[in-house]
């Protein structure tokens, strides 16, 4: 995992403890991941006893959030972070709120298969209609951890971009579970069910973009949540363009010698 560019503090021990924070961060995203991977399983083998398995791990993900923002709070209050520090400190207290509600979502698709089973009636696969919409969720959260480990800002951008593919294809699913409903009383309860299960994945999506967002805000200083993403990648664009020059135009180490 690369490191964090930290500023360099006169106890180290300061340093240690911000990596540190960082490192927990990506254990729990680690472990909502999972329980969003075995939830989708759960849903595609219609496993209610693995899905019960699932359940079970929101209270690991909660005690988790408790532990790093008790962590947080103490590097605020005995540290006073400044600057990238203090940013730092800001997106991780945001991203594990978000990792924490994507352990709810998962918690949510596992309870509906533990509950019902399959989500098949009048012939129709459930599993089927959401099996694309829960792949790409589960791999923008996974590039979301990756982005956060890695500072990408980059790549963060395209991968706020990709929900709204998630959006769209929500909205589709939407429009054809009720057309499932129209046509056919008997899809009611499972159609419903459905469309819970699209709505976990559409706010795992949120959550995940969220987090791209965050990163954005510690490698740049701006919160970019309500700026529309061709803007933030303009402005991206022009700050590496300007570093590059300003790197160009710096002397060599044996300049002038």
């Amino acid at each position: 995992m690369d490191k964090i560019e930290l500023g360099q503090h006169i106890l180290s021990r300061y340093n240690e403890d911000l990596e540190q924070l960082r490192t927990d961060v990506l254990q729990m995203g680690g472990l909502a991941e999972s329980q969003l991977r075995e939830a989708l399983r759960a849903l595609a083998t219609s496993d209610s006893d693995l899905a019960a398995e699932v359940a079970k791990l929101e209270a690991r993900i909660n005690q988790m959030e408790v532990d790093i923002d008790d962590e947080c709070n103490r590097t605020l209050a005995t540290r006073a972070p400044a600057a990238s520090d203090l940013r730092l400190v800001i997106a991780i207290i945001k991203t594990i709120t978000d990792l924490e509600r994507v352990g709810d979502e998962a918690h949510k698709i596992a309870n509906i298969v533990a509950r019902r089973g399959a989500l098949d009636r009048g012939g129709i696969d459930g599993y089927r209609i959401v099996r694309h919409l829960g792949n790409v969720s589960l791999s923008l959260l996974h590039d979301a951890l990756d982005v956060f480990a890695r500072l990408d800002a980059p790549a963060a951008v395209a991968a706020v971009r990709r929900d709204r593919q998630i959006d769209e294809e929500y909205d589709a699913i939407q429009r054809q579970c009720m057309t499932f409903m129209i046509e056919d009383p008997r899809t009611i309860r499972a159609m419903i069910d459905l469309m819970w299960v699209a709505r976990a994945l559409e706010r795992i999506g949120d959550h995940a973009k969220n987090i791209c967002e965050y990163v954005i805000y510690m490698v740049g200083g701006r919160d970019v949540r309500h700026v529309a993403i061709e803007d933030v990648e303009r402005q991206l664009g022009a700050q590496v363009a300007a570093g590059s020059a300003a790197a160009a135009d710096a002397p060599s180490a044996g300049a002038g010698n």
